[in-house]
């Protein structure tokens, strides 16, 4: 379900303009897409802060009011300040309910890696957030990744990785998501591992890689 944000338009542009709107507790943004033009606007920052923090987190879906004009969007890009973190400025996207939207979908690591860590390896995780297509109302808050069998020298890989239903993505299927790797403490256990140069695959060998420990 959607929910409803309601934009200010009339904002001028430039870094003093948006620092006092900041300071009145105003958000700056600019909405687009489905072929109309740019609109700078402005939106409440507590309203932000509830549609923000929702389950589907920066996916949400909004129906953002501009000026009496209703559209679904959803956030596009999102900046903060490096330090404070407090949003500084905002990007909407105007969506077709009926049409396939690509976005970033965060990746959730759930289980246990047993088999990992009975052999004093590590669990690694190249990719945060994969890019999908979906229409917006099916757009996941995340996508978990089972790494119960996960183990060392095995990779799993986008082509292993199960999507929910009307999700795709257009990310080459050998890209590896989550691999098992071994330390130099698993080596000296005796852990086993492909030929160099191989690349570790669903439930085939990967190849070695010694990871020291922290200094």
């Amino acid at each position: 379900m959607a929910i409803t944000l309601t934009a200010s338009t009339g904002r001028i542009a430039g870094s003093r303009s948006s620092t006092r709107l900041r300071t009145d507790g105003l958000v700056p943004a600019v909405v687009y897409g489905l072929g109309r033009d740019a609109i700078a606007v402005s939106v409440p920052w507590p309203d932000l802060r509830r549609a923000l923090t929702t389950e589907a987190g920066l996916n949400a879906l909004i129906t953002l009011d501009v000026d009496g004009q209703k559209d679904l969007a959803i956030i596009k890009d999102l900046q903060r300040h490096p330090v404070r973190r407090n949003v500084l400025h905002i990007d909407f996207l105007r969506v077709d309910p009926d049409a396939l939207v690509a976005v970033e979908v965060p990746l959730i690591l759930v289980g246990e890696a047993k088999l990992v860590e009975a052999r004093k390896g590590i669990v690694d995780q190249p990719l945060k957030t994969l890019t999908v297509k979906a229409k917006p109302a099916d757009i996941p808050s995340q996508i978990e990744i089972d790494i119960t069998d996960l183990d060392i020298g095995v990779a799993i890989t986008v082509a292993t990785l199960t999507m929910p239903t009307g999700v795709t993505t257009d990310i080459d299927d050998s890209i590896q998501l989550v691999l098992g790797l071994a330390t130099r403490f698993s080596a000296e256990d005796g852990a086993e591992a492909g030929e160099a140069g191989e690349t570790p695959v669903q439930g085939e060998p990967a190849a070695e890689v010694a990871v020291d420990e922290a200094e």
